[in-house]
Parts: structure tokens; sequence; C-alpha cells
């Protein structure tokens, strides 16, 4: 008997061990994931880099820009949702210049998600009541398992406010929940999270357990959706009152959050208020100043003021533990000195050197108020110079367009006069030889004829076109963008550009007043003033279409 209750005590002991084993491992790999949070920030950032690089490439159609603008979006949503929003207004502009409502409501939904971790509900759901509940229906049907989820969100929000699960809210948010499970597939990721939460709620938690670990097995790979399961996991141990698995599988979505570069998360939050609850306050001070460090990072609002509601009652403590230290620290020494034969000679010695601490300190506090106000002073001196840097690098970059143009019609203007003094020379020898032949009819022709002139004219303006065209070789199909399709100009096929494109290519060298373009065309001002007023009301700009001109080409 003494042998089985042994046993029975080994037992009982291990089963106790184990998870405390596995739990101080997985919080080791959970620390150590913190301190390189830089490594997986980079590898983001990398990634961003990437999809940036992409919308440089030149002549992207609208579709094109809005598939990376997407791509950057899902990069930055849960990463830095200021630049989220701003990929996703850019793609609002795009899908409706496409009209294209598929590209629209998928926009739209992008942007009630964003605007929701920004914490700016009222926007989020004022989105999502412009969308018309039928067009989903000829539409793909993930669009309407997002525009359910995005209810479904939002109404979680609003009982988090109100009476609990028993409030109008929640029962709403429910039933998008249910609406949900009728649409989304029985064997993917969504419906397994969505499930497990319904059997929670109908407290048959180890049901749902069963279905996030199926879930678990399918997600191998060390991904968001692995975050969102065992946050997922961890609230169903946090129903049933299990502190150590709560803290397993919060620790574990707060790993994957990291990998990831997911600064929108819930977990670290979370882990850290059971920490405190079991009086681990250092753990739980470094797990919510991460996560609100995250928080602000992200610019995720509503994530923020949720910790702020518990960071200074954890701080607090954190604080008042640390400052029972040193009091504790001040006993020790206090009773050791009470223990040597020098205590006056200590008490007096310990007096002196707390009052030129507290003197230390002052200088020390008014030395980092003045740093302080420098450096406010040296950060508003550095947006000063970046905004007159941009400047420059605006004016260099004008300057260098005009020494090119300069260079470019420099050579063409003097190849041009050295011909032009050839020609008039032949053609003064042409008419002196007939003078001199007597032949007066057929002086005085030549001197009527106007043939000279436009050959020359004509000549002219083929200098200037090639001229033209090799400093701006995109010009023609820039200045067609700015039209619609039935609107472009092209030019005959012996001739490079046409009048309209030879009146803005002056308009592009710098050529605005329409009675200097008269006298280079050989037309009049009436029919100069005609040609731009028509163009203009044709063009996307009618406001601006000169403006629009002058980008052309602008590096």
């Amino acid at each position: 008997m003494k042998m089985l209750l042994f046993f029975v005590i080994m037992l009982a002991a291990n089963a106790n061990v184990f998870p405390k084993t596995e739990i101080d491992s997985i919080f080791s790999v959970l620390f150590e994931t913190m301190e390189n949070e830089k490594i997986f920030i980079a590898e983001k950032e990398n990634s961003i880099n990437i999809g940036r690089k992409m919308l440089d490439i030149p002549d992207l159609s609208l579709s094109q820009q809005y598939f990376i603008n997407l791509q950057l979006y899902n990069e930055y949503c849960t990463y830095k949702v200021d630049s989220a929003i701003y990929y996703m207004e850019t793609n609002m502009i795009i899908a409706e210049k496409l009209q294209n409502i598929e590209y629209i409501y998928q926009t739209k939904l992008n942007l009630s998600f964003s605007y929701w971790i920004k914490g700016r509900f009222l926007e989020s759901e004022h989105i999502l009541a412009s969308m018309n509940r039928q067009q989903f229906d000829s539409l793909p049907k993930w669009l309407l398992t997002d525009y359910f989820e995005a209810y479904k969100r939002i109404y979680i929000y609003y009982s988090a406010t109100a009476d609990g699960k028993e409030s109008y809210y929640y029962k709403t948010s429910n039933l998008y929940r249910d609406s949900l499970l009728q649409i989304v597939p029985s064997d993917g990721i969504s419906y397994y999270v969505l499930m497990a939460e319904k059997l929670t709620d109908e407290n048959q938690t180890e049901k749902a357990k069963q279905m996030l670990f199926c879930a678990l097995n399918l997600s191998q790979a060390e991904n968001h959706e692995r975050a969102i399961l065992t946050n997922v996991l961890a609230n169903i141990y946090k129903k049933e009152k299990d502190a150590e698995m709560q803290k397993k599988y919060f620790a574990l979505s707060a790993i994957y959050d990291i990998k990831n570069a997911v600064k929108e998360n819930s977990s670290m939050m979370s882990l850290a208020l059971i920490l405190f609850e079991e009086g681990d306050i250092d753990n739980s001070y470094k797990c919510i100043k991460f996560s609100l460090d995250d928080a602000v990072f992200c610019n995720a609002r509503f994530r923020a003021f949720e910790i702020s509601k518990v960071f200074p009652i954890i701080d607090a403590s954190y604080q008042n533990k640390t400052n029972a230290q040193k009091n504790k620290l001040q006993k020790y020494l206090f009773t050791a000195s009470l223990l040597s034969l020098f205590l006056i000679i200590a008490i007096f010695y310990v007096s002196i050197q707390m009052k030129r601490y507290a003197k230390i300190r002052q200088k020390l506090y008014s030395t980092n108020t003045k740093l302080n106000e420098l450096n406010t002073d040296l950060h508003e001196s550095n947006i000063k110079l970046h905004e007159l840097n941009k400047q420059l690098l605006t004016v260099n970059q004008k300057l260098k367009e005009a020494n090119r143009i300069k260079e470019a019609y420099l050579g063409k203007f003097i190849d041009l006069c050295s011909n032009y003094i050839e020609k008039l020379n032949s053609y003064r020898r042409k008419l002196n030889r007939i003078a001199g032949s007597g032949k007066m009819d057929e002086l005085i022709k030549s001197l009527k004829s106007s043939q000279f002139i436009e050959d020359e004219l004509n000549e002219f303006y083929a200098n200037f076109d090639e001229t033209f065209l090799k400093i701006y070789p995109t010009f023609i199909n820039d200045f067609n963008a700015l039209f619609p399709k039935e609107e472009h100009q092209k030019p005959k096929h012996n001739e490079l550009l046409n009048t309209e494109l030879r009146i803005f290519a002056l308009i592009r060298l710098g050529i605005t007043d329409s009675v200097k373009i008269s006298v280079f065309l050989r037309y009049s001002i009436t029919t100069i003033y005609t040609y731009r007023s028509k163009l203009k009301n044709k063009s996307f700009y009618p406001e601006n279409l000169e403006e629009q001109v002058m980008k052309i080409g602008i590096v």
C-alpha cells in the first residue's frame, strides 16, 4: 500500500511538472521572439518594398495598379493601418475610373476593415451601409463573406459597450455569424473558427476545441491563420477558467503574430492580463508594454484604447514592485548597519548620499527637460530642412529638363540656320542667273511663287517634330492618355505630329502665348484659341489640361 501511494504521488507530481515545463519552454520562445522582432519587421519591409517598386514600372494599366495596391494593402492592413488606408483610397479612385463594381465593393470592404482597426467605427459602418446587399448576388461569393464578416465585427464591438451577450448587438452579430456559416466552405479555416465560436456560446467547449485542433493540424505553417486559431482556442480555455492552457495558447498566438509582423493583435494584451492576475508583474509589464508599442506603431487606436485601460494598472503594480524592492534593499542596509560598529557613521554617510542623490536627480531632471526642448526644436528644424530639400529637388529637376531641351534644340537650331543660309544663297544664285540671262518673266514668276516658303516650312515642322519626339519619345501616348479613346490624336502616315499635337508640344516647351503659337504655326490667333478650347473640353481635365501636359516626360 505504501508503494502504491508513492507511485500515485509521483504520477500526480509529474502531471503538474510536465505542463509547467512545456509552458516555460513556450515562454522562452516568446521572449526570444520578442527580442528578435526587428528581423521579422525587416522581412515585412522587404516584401513591402518589392510591391512599391512594382508601382514604378512604366505604362502600368489601371487594373495592374489596382492589384499592386491591393497587394500592398494586404501587407499593411495589420502592420501600418494608415498606409493600408492610403492604398485603398487610391484603389477607390481607380475602381471608380474603371467603373468595376467588384473592385469598388472589394475596396469598400477593405476600407471598412482598416477604419475599424483605426477606431473610426462610424466611418466603417457608413461604408458598409453604402453598399447594396442585392448587388452581391451578381458578385463573387467571397465578397459576400467579407461583407457579413465586416458587420459581424462591427456588432461585436458595439456589444462590448452594451449589455454583453444578451444585448441586441451581440444577437445581431451572431445572426451574421450564422449567415457566414451558410456560405463559407465547410473544410476551410474560417468555418472551423466560426463554428468553434458558436459551439463555445452554446457551452459545447469540448466540441469547439476538437474543431480547432483539427484546424491547427490543417494549418502547419506559422502564419496569421494559426495565430487566430490559437487565440480562439485560448479564449475557450478562458471560458473554462483554465489559466495554464490560456497562457500556452495566447503565448503561441503572440509568437505567430510577431513572426508575421502583425501589429494589430490582442493575444499579447490577454497574456499580460493573465500574468498580472497570477502576480507575475515583471512579465506582465513586458507583455503589455510590447502590446502597446505594437498598437501605437500600427496606429490601431481601438486596440491602443483597450490597452490604455489596463496599462496604468499593470504599470502601477510594476512601479510599486520596483519601489518595494528598493525599500526592501534599504531595510536590509539599515539592518546591516545596526550590526556594524560604525552605525552612526554609516547613517550619516547614507543621509549625505541621499541628499546628494536628490540634488543630482533634480539637476538631471532639469537637464532632461532642456534636452527635450532642444530635441523638439531640432525635430522642427529637420522637418523644415526636409521641405526645403524637396523644393530644391523639384527646382533641380526643372533645371535638368530645361537644359535637356536647350541642348537638343540648340544643336538643331545651329544646323537649321546653316542649312537656311546655304539654301538662301543657292536661291539667290538661281535668281541671279535668271536675271543675268534676261528672262524677266521667269524671274517675276519665281519671285511670286510661295513654293519655296512652303517647302521650307514643311521641312522646318518636320525637324521640329523629330527633335521634340527625341526629347519626349512618349509624348503622343501620354497626351492621348488624357483623353477618351475616341478622342485620341493620330498623325497621318507621312507626319510625326499633327496640328493639335504640335500646339501642345509648344505648350510643353513653355510657349503658352497663343500669339506666339499662331506665328510659329502660321495660323490665326482665333484658330489657335479654337484648337486649345476644343481639346480642353474633350479631355479628362477640362480645367487644367495644360498643367497635365506640363507633367509629361518629368522623371
